[in-house]
């Protein structure tokens, strides 16, 4: 039994490290791709509208009502200690830190990283990826290297619309329901907020939507099984996605707040 025991932590252990190769080869192989000539310029500017464009409704109103929220939770916490006059500067860094990003993050990962893995596991299971190979087309430059690109370049941009549209809701909660002043408001949230702030979450956005386009991709281009497979690859984009993310948003964050 001890035995048995064992050999089912190697088989585990094995199958972990054999996976974690898979990835970092495919990783290699795609930042390689999305480097170096030739691009596809016009999958680029496709997939950076399938990503950005298409994900300004639900990334404005996750982050309108998570400001919101958080201006009335931090209101609710710090009335206890007569702390109200923080709520503003608190929402402001809350979100640009940390909320913005992540929650951003979380959100297009549902979104996009599913979809990207749908579309590449259909055309695998479909041998669509083998017709390209056949025809003298690279598939990490045709499929995987515009898709890294446009996430790289969107996600920074589209959590910075989404910081403001948090701040906004924070402010619309602070004001209209919870009494602040307009302008001491106003005044609280550019008083404390630093540049740093901004730019630390910019930085995780870009790293999040790396991470995003890599998974969908990864789990797409390794897709078998027929449609029962494409689910699988569906599920397990978007569940690697929101870990890494979880993951990499406390490293990005020791590497820049760190002391």
């Amino acid at each position: 039994m001890r035995w048995n025991f064992l050999a089912l932590i190697g088989r585990v252990s094995l199958s972990f490290l054999a996976a974690v190769g898979r990835v970092a080869l495919f990783t290699a192989t795609a930042i390689r791709h999305s480097l170096t000539p030739r691009w596809y310029l016009r999958h680029i500017a496709r997939q950076m509208m399938a990503i950005g464009y298409y994900s300004l409704p639900v990334i404005g109103l996750t982050a309108f009502f998570t400001g919101a929220v958080l201006a009335l939770q931090i209101y609710i916490g710090s009335a206890r200690f007569n702390a109200e006059s923080a709520v503003a500067t608190i929402v402001v860094i809350g979100i640009t830190r940390e909320l913005g990003p992540v929650i951003g993050g979380l959100m297009v990962a549902g979104r996009v990283s599913a979809a990207m893995a749908a579309e590449l596991g259909t055309m695998r299971v479909t041998e669509q990826i083998d017709a390209l190979v056949t025809l003298s087309t690279n598939p990490f430059k045709y499929l995987v290297a515009p898709r890294l690109i446009a996430a790289v370049i969107t996600l920074p941009a589209l959590i910075l619309v989404a910081d403001i549209i948090g701040v906004m809701g924070g402010y619309a909660v602070g004001t209209g329901k919870l009494n602040f002043n307009y302008a001491i408001y106003l005044k609280n949230t550019f008083q404390f907020l630093e540049t740093m702030d901004v730019i630390s979450g910019l930085v995780k956005a870009a790293v999040f939507g790396f991470l995003i386009a890599l998974m969908g991709c990864y789990h797409g281009f390794n897709s078998t099984g027929g449609a029962q497979g494409v689910g699988r690859a569906t599920t397990n984009a978007v569940v690697s996605a929101s870990i890494l993310i979880l993951v990499t948003n406390y490293l990005v964050t020791e590497l820049f707040f760190a002391k």
